[in-house]
This record gives C-alpha cells, structure tokens and sequence, in this order.
C-alpha cells in the first residue's frame, strides 16, 4: 500500500468540479463532479487520486483519515475579488444609505474609497496586518481557501506599496494562500481633485514603475505561493465620474508591459465601454459588470476573459439590479463569483452567502454557484491549473461540509456549514 499523508472517505458526495480543459462553460456550469461515498488522497499537499472510497481504502495508507459519511467534501472556495486589506471601517456610511444617499453620493461628498484611504494612510504595516488578518480568518472558516487582494486604498505611491508589503507579510503568516492586485487607479485622491488626468499620468509614469521595482525585491517571489507561477495583477475603476475608458487602458497597458495581467472594475453603474476594451487587452478577468450590453456579453463569451459578478454588493446597497449572471451563462460566458468583501459596499466574508444570493436574484442553480466560486474563481486569478478543483496533481484544498448534499451550501442561510477546512494536508476545524 502506498503511504500518504490524508485519506478522506466515504463521503456522501465528493463533488470535484473538475474541469480539465479550462474554466466552464454554458451546460458544463451544471456538472459538478459527483462521486458518491468517493475519496480522496492527499500527500504533501497535493491530491494524489480520486476515486470511489472502496478503491482508496484498499491502495492506500494514511498519517491520517477522515471518514465523511453523511457530507460534502468539496474544493475550498476561491475568492477573486477583494479588497480585504484596509483600516477601520465605513459604518457610519451604511446609516447614511440606509437614510437614502447613494454609493456615488457618498464618494463625491468626501466618504467612499476617500474615506478609508485617509485611514489606511494613517496606519502602520502591523496595523493593516493585525484587522485584515482577522477578516482573512473569517473568510477560511466559511471555506475559502485562496483570495485576491486589491491595493487601491493608499491612492499615493508610498501608500500603495505599504498595502503590497502588509498583504506579502498576511501571505507569509495566515494559512490562505494570497494574490496581489495592484489597483492604484481606484479613485482620486483629494490632492488631485478636479486633475484626474495628472493622477492618471502618476500612477502610469511614477506607481507602475515602483510598483514593478517593487515586486523584483519583494517577499512575494521567494515564498512558493500555491507552489506556483504566482500572476501580480492591474486592476482601475473604470466608471462614469472616476477613470474614462482611455485613461483606464493607459492605466491596464502599462501594467501589462511591467508584466502586470489586465483586470477591470467595470460596468457597475454606468456603461462607458470598459468590457470591450478589456477584452482587446486580453484581460483575465472584467469583474462588476451590472450593466454590460448584449453585445459586450458576447464578446466576453467569445474570449478567454472570465467575468466576475459581485451580487453581495448589490445586496448590501440596497439594489434590486443585479448583474444578468443567468444571461452570461446562457451565453458561454466563464463566469466567476466573489465577495468583493470591503468596508463600503459589501463588508461580506461569506462565500456561501454570495452563492445564496446569485441563486436567489441572478437565477444561477446552486451547481452553476459552486462551480463560479471554485474552479471559474481560480481561473479568474490565474491559478485554475493548481487549485479550485479535487483532481489529481492539483493543490490539497478541501471542505468537509456538515450536510449530505452540496445545495445546501446555497440554500441554507445564517449558518456555516463548513465543518472543516483542510488546506495542503493542514486539517483547520
């Protein structure tokens, strides 16, 4: 018998969300995967088969075994879109919402993004470290394993790269596995009020390159993050009253020249044709996308960018549009979920809740949910070749889920049925 580190077995339904050939698509959202009373093996982190329970028991040896009858075993979910990094929070705003002002109302009255960048400019290192850390730990305990990091609350160089070294610090500490996203294009600052077009030149001419500098010195390129070929990404906020479309491509091809992968903020309020122009730049992925036209739907479709939709923002604004998910899928577009969890529109750590959400008011099945937030999501950050998937040679991420049928992790609401969180062979319950 062979030895190995981890055995989970017989479980209710190992559902795999498998995907081989890239991220899914159309009908191919519907499958997950199922092997009833399957197992899996794991050593040194990895997965090492998948079968039927009866065939693993018999070939292999384990430190350790987990029998996981009556549950879901499942991959650890993966976030693609956060802004988890930050100081203090935006309560204060959420009364005001709740009072009728609007997100951009807010942001044009000094509140928003502005907001939290005075307190993140503000804090020391240790301090974004120590909050940021506690959130990190909330999102493992609801299952996710692996999570992007946005920048974008510094909004000056310094600032920036302060955000950079308090997410290379949390990676190197915390068990989830990070990814960076450079976003210094998120809004502008109050110093450059009324000058966007200099703010732009900044961050094109003066962040970017430091930026780049950066990452050749950081921490970041000599830790093994997801054992990996780790992608920094370029992100902007390309929206009406923020970043025009053609300061938003200046911004992502820079970056991409400095090696930095395409992402967008786009289409959440208004439609200034940022999805399209993503697309041309061959972008990983176009995340909000509230009000994408049929035609830009198609273009996502045809193209290898992954559309990410937000529904907990939506939620906690208050909105009763939501972005047309249902229409993305009918139309083969690889679409991903997240939390994008920050302190103004959607302070939400909870990957399930969004699944809940985007079955509830966006029409996706709870196997079109599970399979947006796992394998879609790594395909989102670049990482679909290593984790978001129980197949073999992929990394060792897994949910025990305390329920007999996968659905539930979308139907249920106001609980945590993760039961255990198991992350390259470390059990975390």
């Amino acid at each position: 018998m062979t030895k190995i580190d981890l055995l989970i077995y017989n479980a209710s339904q190992l559902v795999t969300c498998a995907s081989p050939d890239g991220p899914k698509r159309g009908k191919a959202m519907r499958e997950v995967g199922i092997i009833e009373g399957g197992a899996v093996a794991v050593a040194d982190g990895e997965i090492v088969a998948v079968g039927p329970g009866s065939n693993l028991l018999a070939d292999y040896s384990a430190r350790e075994i987990i029998d996981a009858s009556g549950k879901v075993v499942c991959p650890g979910f993966v976030d693609p879109h956060t802004h988890v990094v930050y100081a203090g929070d935006r309560v204060h705003e959420f009364e005001m919402r709740i009072q009728g002002a609007s997100y951009m109302e807010i942001m044009q009255a000094g509140g928003g993004i502005v907001s939290t960048m005075r307190a993140v400019r503000e804090a020391p290192v240790a301090q974004l470290v120590a909050e940021s850390r506690k959130r990190l730990d909330a999102m493992m305990a609801l299952g996710t394993t692996t999570v992007e990091i946005k920048t974008g609350y510094g909004l000056s160089t310094e600032a920036e790269i302060k955000m950079l070294d308090a997410i290379v610090q949390l990676d190197a500490t915390h068990p989830l596995d990070l990814v960076p996203t450079f976003l210094g294009a998120h809004a502008v600052p109050p110093e450059y009020k009324g000058r966007t077009e200099d703010y732009v030149n900044l961050v094109v001419n003066e962040m970017l390159p430091a930026i780049a500098e950066w990452r050749t010195q950081s921490e970041i390129r000599k830790r093994p993050m997801v054992a990996r070929n780790t992608e920094m990404f370029c992100d902007v906020f390309c929206e009406a009253g923020v970043f025009g479309q053609e300061q938003s491509q200046r911004v992502l091809q820079m970056g991409k020249a400095l090696s930095m992968m395409p992402k967008i903020h786009a289409d959440e309020f208004e439609n200034i044709g940022g999805v399209s122009m993503a697309v041309g730049l061959g972008a990983t992925s176009a995340d909000h996308l509230d009000v994408t036209s049929p035609a830009e739907i198609g273009q996502l479709a045809a193209s290898d960018t992954i559309g990410v939709v937000l529904p907990a923002v939506n939620f906690h604004l208050g909105s009763a549009h939501y972005a047309p998910a249902r229409e993305f899928i009918d139309a083969g577009v690889a679409l991903a979920l997240a939390t994008d969890i920050n302190p103004g529109s959607a302070p939400c750590a909870s990957m399930p809740l969004v699944m809940a959400i985007a079955t509830r008011y966006q029409r996706l099945l709870p196997s079109e949910a599970l399979n947006a937030s796992t394998i879609n999501a790594a395909h989102a950050i670049g990482l679909g070749h290593r984790v978001g998937s129980i197949e073999v040679g992929k990394q060792a991420d897994i949910l025990i889920v305390d329920a007999p049928d996968y659905r539930h992790l979308a139907y249920e609401l106001g609980v945590n049925l993760v039961e255990r969180v198991i992350k390259q062979s470390t059990i975390n319950s």
